[in-house]
């Protein structure tokens, strides 16, 4: 690394906050913006947990759960974007927390990060492989569809998404160029389709006011069932803090890093509502939606396949099955810049290897990191009983959403802290950041205790007939996890982290930086 001050504003700016530009800046606002909209990618969320939605409050969750949602991760993304704008470096979130709040926020925040974003991509491509094993079997290419052949095609799909990220930045941002007209375009033919050529075609007042209550809680009701729904938007709105991420490899990243936050929410909103609203008018019948028997775990496909002609839901299954590949890679390049910058700053054991760089200028050990622990996190679905398998999936969104959103709202709780102390870049939110980020942080608190909870009343303890299988297995995760990172902090970290370190020798002007 050299020493020399740059000359670009970017470059400058970087050096400000203590890094020389070593990956390649060669993204433009549209490709920041793309890479969190493929992640976010309402064609793989927004299908792929549509289940979890219509079993628990039913259409009324589609119809009034997504707008609700849609809102409140507004509120969390704008509190995000004016932190991106102050701070446009890979490190992100765990950066941001380090500088408000000193090196323990950034360790708890920076692990946080980590493993949700490796969560996140194992799901994303273990939901890729269903979609794209189903695909294969449509078009007439039988390989089967049992869970060692999903896991296989699992497998091919991570490496896929590993080869395709070494090549180098340049073909990253084409491919997320692309798969942001394929988003786009995608729902258009979806909303299309499905409104001009499906079989049956649902009343407005049943997508708008029948429920589906399965929780069997006990109290609450339909109410509390349409809370524990909001899961499958929830779930989906998750990965925008990839633009904070490509900071380094963006343009006029203090501004392009904000826009491409809360454009991407606004827009997986909006097209995301449509989409999940012409699939819902779609529902064949509602009863075999919901029937693990005739759905095969995934309602959408049922929907497709009973609602659409062969060739038609063919499409639309081809549509979903690339998108979701678009998605996983995404999120593959979003997760080995976090790492990269995380281990840049010594908190990952191992962090010279992780923290390298090839000779296109790309992280490619952390990219294998990152790979490899997606594979190694989903090897236990293989040994879990088939009946156990919704309730994985339902603990493993849950475990990536909560672990995700409590790293978005620590740096906006530190930010609330330091309040008219911060110095903003330039892209902010003015007085209003009070507002914001008190309705961010309300937001966070509530889903982080709404997603842990059990979904079935079996699961509580006080139950006569108590159940392993009802349980909520998040809780257990997610404490598990924080207790893992709280020991190590307090045994060893705290000697040997201090935070993002310093590789610029000339000090940046102390007026741009923000006392803990």
């Amino acid at each position: 690394m050299t020493d020399s001050r740059p000359g670009s504003d970017d470059e400058r700016r970087l050096a400000e906050l203590g890094y020389t530009q070593e990956l390649a800046r060669s993204w433009s606002g549209f490709s920041n913006f793309a890479i969190s909209f493929t992640i976010v990618s309402i064609l793989t969320g927004g299908l792929a947990s549509y289940g979890i939605g219509l079993a628990n409050g039913g259409p009324v969750t589609m119809a009034w759960g997504w707008p609700l949602v849609s809102v409140m991760v507004l509120f969390v993304g704008l509190a995000m974007a004016e932190l991106a704008s102050s701070y446009p470096t890979s490190g992100g979130l765990y950066w941001w927390a380090s500088e408000l709040g000193g090196p323990v926020w950034g360790w708890f925040t920076g692990w946080f990060n980590l493993i949700g974003q490796i969560a996140v991509t194992a799901a994303i491509d273990y939901g890729a492989a269903i979609f794209t094993t189903v695909v294969l079997n449509v078009i007439g290419v039988d390989i089967g569809t049992g869970r060692a052949v999903v896991f296989l095609v699992f497998a091919a799909i991570l490496a896929l998404h590993a080869v395709l990220n070494i090549l180098g930045p340049h073909l990253s941002a084409v491919i997320n160029n692309v798969s942001a007209w394929w988003h786009v375009g995608g729902v258009a033919v979806f909303v299309a389709v499905l409104g001009i050529g499906a079989h049956h075609r649902q009343s407005v007042e049943f997508v708008f006011t029948e429920t589906v209550d399965n929780s069997a809680v006990g109290f609450g009701g339909v109410a509390f069932s349409f809370l524990l729904g909001l899961l499958h938007a929830q779930y989906t709105f998750t990965g925008y803090d990839a633009s904070a991420h490509m900071s380094e490899e963006t343009h006029d990243a203090a501004r392009m890093a904000a826009k491409g936050i809360v454009t991407t929410i606004a827009v997986s909103a909006v097209a995301g509502y449509l989409l999940i609203m012409a699939v819902t008018f779609a529902i064949p019948d509602l009863h075999d939606a919901l029937d693990p028997d005739r759905n095969s775990g995934y309602p959408v496909i049922y929907i497709l396949e009973n609602s659409l002609n062969g060739f038609w839901s063919g499409l639309l299954l081809v549509i979903a099955a690339v998108a979701q590949l678009f998605c996983g890679y995404a999120s593959v390049t979003s997760a080995s810049r976090m790492l990269f910058a995380f281990a840049r700053d010594g908190a990952v054991p191992g962090s010279r290897l992780w923290s390298g760089l090839s000779a296109r200028r790309v992280p490619v050990h952390a990219v294998l990191f990152i790979s490899v622990f997606a594979f190694v996190l989903l090897i236990p679905s293989m040994l879990v009983p088939a009946a156990n398998a919704p309730t994985a999936y339902a603990a493993a969104t849950s475990v990536a959403t909560v672990g995700l959103y409590v790293a978005y709202g620590i740096p906006v709780l530190l930010r609330q802290r330091h309040g008219s102390r911060f110095r903003t870049g330039p892209w902010h939110l003015g007085s209003w950041y009070r507002v914001v980020g008190i309705v961010a942080l309300g937001w966070i608190a509530l889903i982080s205790v709404l997603f842990i909870l059990p979904t079935d009343d079996r699961g509580y303890p006080w139950h006569h007939d108590f159940a392993w299988t009802a349980v909520n297995y998040a809780p257990i995760t997610v404490a598990g996890v924080v207790g893992a990172i709280a020991v190590w902090w307090f045994a060893s970290a705290r000697h040997w982290f201090t935070g993002p370190k310093r590789f610029v020798a000339e000090p940046p002007d102390e007026a741009v930086r923000n006392d803990p």
